[in-house]
């Protein structure tokens, strides 16, 4: 498959509620979408860094300069199957975003020409997969029960409830009470924590919680093994992890024996792959983590969690909790469940219409 042409455009999608966590709060989603052209067809990717490098080190500007001067001079001319992207940019060090956006989007053209859904060639296993939801930071208690009632009452199987300092014990405790032992809950801190924290988060052991996510820095394994050998909670890692090697020195420490895997953060769905074939032969479970994805990213989150491992619903979420116009077809709940694509790619084609009207800017590049 050789590579004809790739068009980038940005597009700005505004959150049907401000989504706050301890990094900051957002009210609108800014992504940037890649469509790659071939001689084989098409293809599509998102690119799911934020406007700001918070969450992590890239940002969206970056990253659509760096796959611009750089990543597509360097995919040019040379015979492109999606294995090939990760070795061809592997010369260009970090952008990990913008690399996975680039082969999501092979993918999905090379998996369409081979009429092969991304689920089948990834390995999964299920045609539908429980969900969970994310809850972010209330302005009250009031508030933050009022929502997880609705969250419950949609029918989600998991609800994770963002904290930091000062919105942690209280808040959880005000759910667990109000809507019983029987709610998976989990609780998600984006690294907001020191280690003097210590005994503070281990008082979270109270409240029967699934895991506890991230409460440290993304590099600081000591701590997250530290808490983990004082706490009952099960440790998440999120952040910390961005590669397989990543992932089986956090194992090897003790330092989590959960992990979030978000495509994204480790350059893209085939290292997502490998993530979780090192923890299965860990025993360790994993789950697909969100990052407000379009549904462009919605549709492949959705094929990755259908792999054997991921026994943990995940934060992929129905379409209208995060939006009222997306850029593709709308993903529904049923049943605390959601359907995994099949057909050919990603499964999902964006809409012309709602496409357009989310765009910013568009430039295209000829290779």
């Amino acid at each position: 498959m050789k590579l004809d042409a790739v068009e980038l455009r940005a597009v700005a999608l505004p959150l049907v509620s401000p989504f706050r966590t301890s990094l900051g709060t957002q009210s609108v989603r800014t992504a940037l979408v890649v469509r790659v052209l071939s001689d084989e067809g098409e293809g599509w990717g998102e690119c799911v860094a934020e406007d700001e490098p918070a969450y992590s080190p890239e940002y969206l500007a970056g990253a659509t300069d760096v796959i611009k001067r750089f990543m597509i001079p360097a995919l040019a001319g040379i015979d492109l199957d999606p294995a090939a992207v990760g070795p061809t940019l592997r010369h260009l060090r970090g952008h990990p975003m913008a690399k996975a956006a680039v082969e999501m989007a092979v993918l999905d053209c090379w998996l369409r020409a081979r009429r092969t859904s991304l689920a089948a060639h990834l390995g999964g296993v299920r045609r539908r997969v429980r969900v969970g939801v994310s809850v972010g930071i209330a302005e009250s208690v009031d508030a933050l029960l009022a929502t997880v009632d609705r969250h419950l009452s949609a029918g989600y199987a998991r609800i994770k409830l963002k904290i930091e300092p000062g919105w942690d014990l209280e808040p959880v405790r005000a759910v667990r009470e109000t809507f019983g032992a029987d709610v998976m809950l989990t609780v998600d801190a984006n690294t907001a924590y020191e280690l003097a924290d210590l005994r503070h988060l281990a008082r979270l052991d109270a409240f029967g919680l699934a895991l506890l996510e991230q409460p440290f820095a993304p590099d600081d394994l000591h701590a997250h093994a530290t808490l983990a050998a004082r706490m009952d909670t099960p440790i998440c890692l999120d952040e910390s992890i961005t590669s397989a090697r990543d992932a089986a020195e956090a194992i090897r420490r003790g330092a989590c024996s959960i992990v979030n895997v978000k495509p994204g953060r480790v350059g893209g769905y085939l290292e997502a792959r490998r993530i979780h074939d090192v923890a299965q032969a860990n025993g360790v479970p994993v789950w697909c983590g969100g990052m407000l994805e379009t549904g462009l990213g919605r549709a492949a989150n959705l094929a990755l969690a259908s792999l054997p491992g991921f026994t943990l619903p995940g934060d992929i979420s129905a379409t209208e909790r995060y939006y009222r116009r997306d850029i593709t077809r709308a993903f529904v709940l049923d049943g605390g469940e959601m359907e995994v694509p099949d057909t050919p790619g990603l499964g999902v084609l964006p809409e012309p219409t709602d496409l357009e009207a989310a765009t910013t800017t568009v430039s295209r590049l000829t290779v």
